[in-house]
């Protein structure tokens, strides 16, 4: 079965120079587009000309892949609306997208405007390319529709697209940070090891006997397991970090009152829930109003993408 095109809208409150300014000036759709590091337009012999373009596209490690690309067409119509229509495609074996088409589309709208693309492409590598398309096609959509409200973002509130990226990254790295935490803390010294120091500090602070302690050490492992996965889950992060603020301290002065003497071990539970409460407080200041993907439409109207 052939794949869906790429297909993604997003309203943006600006009238349609602005967005066609923000979008055909190489030197700004390559700050805002996610899924190019560089775009350079080459001389056109005449205006009528299709515009051909070099684009590069880094993928880390120092790889990257560069290719080229043009605009077969631009269509301005009655109602005011804008279409351009793009060919694109690499030679680099890297890439698994030989060649593909799409277009982008301005509409009017009451409040400003809708910009949307819809795109698809060949893949190389015939059978396996379609199978790693699986998981190649999601992630292009979800870093076109990442990049556009990146776009939306910059036009209507003026934050740069670098300020937008840094923040949505160090988001990302602090929830996978957290998700290890609560995941490693849960599992290995709870559950695997079943460390003497957890069932001693758990039976002095409650009171418990010792295999009451080990069972509630194992019920608290899980829960920490379940909160990990919450982690990954839970789109509001700002919640979750909101609570930490308040865990933290709470089990540093648990595991103080439980054994006063544990504040002289290296890389002890003052310092390290100090560190994690820390790196909340900062992540609770960074996760606001972050760029996300939800915020645009992913099928065309009547279901079909």
């Amino acid at each position: 079965m052939k794949p869906k095109p790429i297909y993604v809208e997003i309203p943006i409150q600006a009238n349609i120079d602005e967005v066609w300014r923000m979008t055909q000036s190489p030197e700004l759709h390559e700050q805002w587009d996610l899924r190019f590091s560089s775009i350079t337009y080459l001389p056109k012999e005449s205006e009528e000309d299709p515009q051909e373009f070099l684009y590069e596209t880094k993928i880390g490690l120092g790889l990257k892949v560069a290719g080229w690309g043009k605009s077969i067409g631009t269509h301005h119509k009655k109602d005011g609306s804008k279409t351009s229509s793009l060919h694109f495609g690499t030679d680099q074996k890297i890439s698994p997208i030989r060649e593909g088409k799409g277009y982008w589309r301005y509409i009017q709208a009451d409040n400003g405007i809708i910009f949307l693309t819809q795109y698809d492409y060949e893949v190389r590598y015939g059978a396996l390319g379609r199978l790693m398309d699986l998981f190649f096609r999601p992630l292009m959509g979800w870093a076109t529709a990442l990049s556009f409200d990146v776009l939306k973002r910059w036009i209507e509130k003026g934050e740069s697209p670098r300020a937008q990226y840094i923040r949505f990254f160090s988001n990302v790295l602090i929830t996978m940070l957290f998700f290890f935490v609560w995941l490693y803390h849960g599992l290995v010294p709870k559950l695997i090891a079943r460390h003497p120091e957890e069932i001693s500090m758990l039976s002095q602070l409650a009171a418990f006997e010792r295999t009451a302690a080990e069972l509630a050490v194992s019920a608290v492992g899980i829960l920490e397991i379940l909160f990990a996965v919450v982690w990954l889950l839970y789109r509001k992060k700002r919640h979750l970090l909101r609570l930490q603020l308040l865990i933290f301290p709470i089990l540093t002065i648990s595991a103080l009152l439980a054994d006063p003497s544990i504040s002289l071990h290296p890389f002890n539970p003052v310092t390290f829930n100090a560190g994690l409460w820390v790196l909340s407080l900062l992540g609770f200041l960074l996760a606001k109003d972050v760029p996300t993907a939800a915020s645009c439409k992913r099928t065309r109207k009547g279901g079909a993408s």
